[in-house]
């Protein structure tokens, strides 16, 4: 499918070329049209026909203004932490700066599809059980996001988290999201957390009453 097709049936779920170089002064990456051309859109019709309600398709952006590897300590950095000083952000969080998957991940420049919203079947349920799930990696889960309000004006995931595909030096896996704390205790943010596992340094020092 062309991009001029895709673009008008996708509609606001739609963040090409165009849209990017739009807000690329925004989100400080290096526009689309610099890396010369556009890459194919990467997936068949029906695939495209039967996603566009309910998926994003976007064209991932890999390199910041300066030429650097657009990560998410990058993002981090320009759109800062403070909803006081500058919407949107990230929440202020400084735990994964270290983290493979925050210093050097970036996205290459190819088409990708996202979806909106969570899943129903998957809410509250342990990541680790979903055999076969197609995890999005947590960069593109930002990029999205911050593509998405600059384009189409509106908050993705607002009060959900999000599965990512990483995990950090612990084998903890990676979720996103939640912009917005729907109980008014933290300040609004892009988060990124790390899940837990259940291993040997947890234990009870029980207390006698």
């Amino acid at each position: 499918m062309e991009i001029k097709e895709a673009k008008k049936i996708f509609k606001e779920n739609f963040i090409g070329p165009d849209e990017l170089d739009k807000i690329a002064d925004k989100l400080n990456f290096a526009p689309a049209i610099s890396y010369g051309k556009i890459p194919k859109i990467n997936f068949n019709d029906e695939q495209l026909k039967k996603a566009a309600k309910d998926y994003i398709l976007i064209l991932g952006i890999p390199k910041a203004a300066n030429g650097d590897n657009l990560t998410l300590n990058l993002m981090r950095d320009f759109l800062g932490t403070d909803p006081d000083e500058k919407e949107p952000c990230f929440y202020h969080q400084d735990w994964y700066l270290k983290e493979k998957f925050a210093a050097e991940t970036s996205l290459k420049f190819n088409w990708h599809l996202i979806k909106k919203e969570v899943e129903k079947k998957t809410r509250g349920q342990n990541p680790e059980t979903m055999i076969g799930a197609a995890f999005p990696s947590a960069i593109l889960t930002a990029f999205t996001f911050f593509a998405y309000y600059y384009t189409a004006g509106q908050i993705l995931w607002r009060h959900d988290f999000i599965w990512c595909a990483d995990k950090d030096h612990n084998g903890d896996r990676i979720y996103t999201g939640r912009y917005v704390d729907p109980y008014g205790i933290n300040k609004k943010g892009f988060n990124i957390h790390r899940h837990l596992s259940i291993r040997p340094c947890y234990g009870l020092i029980p207390e006698i009453k």
